[in-house]
């Protein structure tokens, strides 16, 4: 069985009051971790979604990225989905932590990782979890963007105040939308 490499044991947390609202007017917002996030782009099964105000896609500090697997429908097919992610993620930029939580009667087995992904006008930190939802193979990351030379020290100050609190609302999350709802978004 393919894995990602564990890194560290950690500590999940009560499941997070996080939600999809899907609405008869404007567009589909997700609450994660207390904001609201609203639908900006999709293209093929990448979904985009940022809070108020941070509507250009060219300079966002928050956001959340909803990719659907449609070929993974089982635990050891979204392993290798997490792996092929994971090693893409290796080749341009750092991995800081992975982490996996095994199948349950419930539920397949779900996976987890940090990066660290510099660009010369920021530096990008990605939380992801892999997880199979409504279904299919899901990767749901939680970016957040700091841009200049001074963003990679405040980069640092952020994730030492905010990592483990991030890491524990995207692991119980439960807001993600349905497939259907995510396929009926307007597509580039």
């Amino acid at each position: 069985m393919t894995r990602l490499l564990l890194l560290a044991f950690v500590a999940l947390a009560p499941a997070a009051h996080s939600t999809a609202q899907p609405r008869t007017t404007g567009p589909l917002t997700l609450t994660f971790s207390g904001t609201d996030f609203i639908h900006r782009w999709s293209k093929d099964a990448q979904h985009e979604f940022t809070p108020k105000g941070e509507e250009d896609l060219a300079k966002w500090s928050t956001m959340v990225t909803i990719n659907v697997h449609d070929s993974a429908r089982t635990g050891e097919q979204l392993a290798d989905v997490a792996n092929r992610v994971l090693g893409n993620y290796q080749q341009s930029g750092k991995v800081i932590r992975t982490d996996s939580r095994p199948r349950t009667g419930k539920s397949e087995a779900e996976h987890f990782a940090v990066v660290l992904l510099p660009q010369p006008a920021f530096l990008e930190a990605a939380f992801a979890r892999f997880l199979i939802h409504d279904g299919r193979g899901v990767v749901a990351v939680y970016s957040k963007r700091f841009y200049g030379d001074a963003g990679r020290n405040e980069m640092g100050v952020w994730l030492q105040k905010n990592g483990s609190d991030v890491e524990r609302a995207l692991m119980a999350w439960t807001g993600l939308p349905s497939h259907a709802a995510l396929k009926a978004l307007p597509h580039q």
